[in-house]
Parts: C-alpha cells; structure tokens; sequence
C-alpha cells in the first residue's frame, strides 16, 4: 500500500500525473458514450466548467501553468493494450462484452480533443467543444484535475511531519465511517467519488478501505482503472448528461416532453438488467414518473440524486405500486450528498421497502473537513456539464432549485412543459 504522505513529501506531486489513463473515469461515462457513438454520434455538444461554489478562488489558488500541463497531458493519453482487453474481455454486472467491437476500436484510437482555458477574475473558464462521443469524456478528468490541483496547492505548503499527521487524521475519520456502517445489515454501497476527489492515491486508498472493513457490502467502484487495478466491480448506469442534450435538440414542446423517455428508449436496446436504472430528477421527479410509459415500470429501479431523499423515494414507491409492481423487487440508489448519517438514516428507513444502494461520492473521497487551518481542504461543488448542443441551450432543472441550470427563459419554459411548480431549495455542499 503506497504511503501517501511521504509520496506527496517527497514528489511534491510534480512526477505524478493526476489522471493516469482514459479509463482512469467513471464507468458511467464508457457505458452512456457508448449509446451516444451508437444513437448521436453527429451532434456538437460543448461543456463547460462551473464553480457552484464562488468563494472558492480557483484561479488565485491553482497555477495556469500546472493546469494545462496536466490538461495536456490527458490529450496525450490513449488505451493501453491491458486496458483495452479488460474493457473487451470482462464481464459487467453479468454481461460478457459489454461494449461492442465497432465502439472499442474507435475508442482505441481516441484521443481528447482540444480544450479553451482563460482566467476570468479568480476563476477558470475551461469549455471543451466538438463531437459528443469525444467531449462528454472530458467532464471526469477535469474536474479530477481541478480538485487535485487545488489540494496539492494546500498540501505543498506542509512539511513533512505535517503530512503525516493530516493523512493519518484522514485515514481515522474514513475508519471510524467503516466502523459505523459495519452494523447495517444487508447494506450495498458502492464508491462514486471520482469526480471530486482529494487525490487518486487518496481515492485508490479508500476504495481499499471500504473493501476490508466493509467485506461483501462494499460492491464496488466507478473508478474503471481502480476496478481494473484492484479486480473489483465497475459500477455505474447513466446521468443527466443525455436527457440534457436529447432535449435540448428537440425542435417542439411535444418533442422536448419526450426527449427524457427516448432517452431510455435508446438505451432500453442498448443495456439490459441492473443498467435499466432511471434518472427521473433531470426535470422533476414527480413529472417523470407520472408520465412514465408503462415499460418504464419493470425496469429495475431508479437513483435518486436531488431534493429531499425521503421524499424521493417515497414517491418512487407509490408509483412503482400504482402500475402494479412490487417495490421490494425494486432498487433505490440514493447518490446525493451522502454522509454517514444520512445513509444510516436512509437504510432504515427503507430496508426491507426496497433493495437499497448507496452510491458515496466527495464526502467519501474527499472529505478533509476540520484536518487543516481555515478548513482549506474542505470539499466543495464544482460540476463540468454540457452547456449547449448543436448550438441550443441545454437546460437541468433537478428536485433542487440550487442545482438548475440554463438560460432563464429556457428555464421556464422546461418547467411549464413538464409541469415543476414550486420546489424546496437543499443547501448544495458537494
């Protein structure tokens, strides 16, 4: 097992890359790229970086220099051969090749296109432009450069004993979490903390935590080189991302009502099993599943990801019992915000209900609250997210308020077609 602090002491970070491979991602990312190469492959999308957390200076805090020197390096990166073999040879969630030979052989031969880097005041706008296939996979690496870049800028001005004592504090905080959640029967909880995560040694680092202390209740990681690395599961379904942009390319309001259900349509002949989870919040829990096609129904279960978790899942219950289903057979994944608090509080409550998951994210991979003066590694909400496609505004609404995006007129013409009145605003921490 690598000692973190000494390695951070001793390289000051400067040989080590902060993504390490194309797969060094969320699994999420490979499976939805996949169904776009197959269905949208054409369509222009542009990301773009946002700072939901203002007081956070990135510019003032992470060197122009440093931060394109790692961006650049992630264009340099391509599949390796042991990677590309994993990802053709393996079996995910019991489905022998899961991604076909005409997506892997693209892949094999992808590399990142260019990306737009310009300080504005104390922070960083950084967009990424071009085909939706190749610009979706760089939401995760940058936002994994981001955070690192921001941490070691902290981590730099500490000596050597001070290293030491912080991990070693880290260390017994995540322990100390193991040890609380040991006690829940039947728990499955799974590593999401990709995207926001102190370090990739830290997050390697966690992943092996989880795996001891918590044995066969630990399911696995989205990380796809620590799942690799480590022989554990890859675990991951889909996000926001594509009812975002299918909506935003449909030319009516008729079309635009559809776009969250051609979604799943598409990747209905895509994904079969355990992939068929739903993402009903983009534009409102309770609209979605109202107007939900009946096959939407035997799927196998949804994530909750905004709002009120309670609420959420209470909702999803009470629909999965009006279309005759049984929602004991169902699975919640709950991926918001997550605590250990909260999952306790949320495995009781609906244990035995449904199947439960939990999918623990920043506050798993990063959470160095209270370890250092003026809390300057806490965790904070930095997102990369499609910002326009084909030249069309994309829109996100969510269960929270906090976390909409989009033009403002957009904004209300997304709530009017799809019937979002008014919503409780939840405290955005990560």
């Amino acid at each position: 097992m690598v000692d973190i602090a000494t390695r951070v002491y001793n390289h000051k970070w400067k040989i080590d890359p902060i993504v390490r491979s194309l797969i060094d991602t969320d699994f999420y990312k490979l499976l939805m790229c996949q169904s776009v190469f197959r269905n949208r492959p054409d369509t222009q999308v542009t990301f773009s970086l946002i700072n939901r957390s203002t007081h956070i200076p990135l510019a003032d805090l992470i060197d122009e220099g440093e931060l394109r020197e790692q961006l650049d390096h992630i264009r340099s990166l391509s599949l390796s051969r042991g990677e590309s073999t994993w990802l053709r040879g393996n079996t995910f969630y019991g489905k022998r090749q899961m991604f076909r030979s005409d997506f892997m052989e693209w892949f094999e031969n992808l590399r990142l296109p260019p990306y737009y880097l310009e300080r504005k005041g104390d922070q960083y706008e950084l967009t990424f432009e071009g085909a939706w296939p190749e610009v979706m996979l760089w939401e995760i690496p940058a936002l994994a450069v981001l955070m690192e870049l921001r941490s070691r800028a902290v981590l730099n001005r500490m000596d050597r004993f001070e290293l030491q004592v912080l991990y070693a504090r880290a260390m017994t905080k995540l322990w100390e979490k193991v040890e609380r959640l040991r006690d829940l029967e039947d728990l499955n909880i799974a590593d999401f903390g990709t995207r926001r995560r102190h370090s990739f040694l830290w997050q390697d680092w966690c992943v092996q935590a989880l795996g001891e202390g918590l044995g066969d209740a630990f399911t696995g990681t989205s990380n796809c080189k620590i799942a690799m690395h480590r022989e554990m599961e890859a675990i991951g379904t889909n996000a926001h991302e594509l009812p975002m942009v299918y909506a935003a390319l449909a030319d009516s309001d008729a079309e635009l009502a559809r776009a969250p259900y051609d979604v799943l349509s598409d990747w209905h002949d895509e994904h079969e099993g355990n992939l068929r989870i739903m993402l009903p919040d983009t534009y409102g829990t309770e609209g979605f599943l109202e107007h939900a096609p009946d096959w939407l129904a035997g799927w196998t279960g949804l994530r909750v990801d905004s709002g009120d978790p309670v609420k959420g899942a209470e909702i999803a219950i009470d629909w999965w019992k009006s279309r005759g289903e049984d929602p004991r057979e169902k699975r919640v994944i709950f991926s918001d915000g997550l605590e250990v608090d909260k999952i306790i509080a949320l495995h009781r409550r609906f244990s035995g209900r449904v199947k439960t998951s939990f999918g623990w994210g920043t506050l798993l991979t990063n959470d160095f609250r209270g370890l250092v003066p003026n809390d300057a590694l806490a965790p904070f909400s930095l997102v990369c997210k499609a910002v326009s496609a084909n030249g069309r505004p994309t829109v996100k609404l969510s269960d929270n308020p906090e976390k909409a995006m989009g033009p403002d007129d957009e904004i209300a013409r997304y709530k009017r077609v799809f019937g979002v009145g008014e919503q409780e605003r939840i405290k955005v921490v990560v």
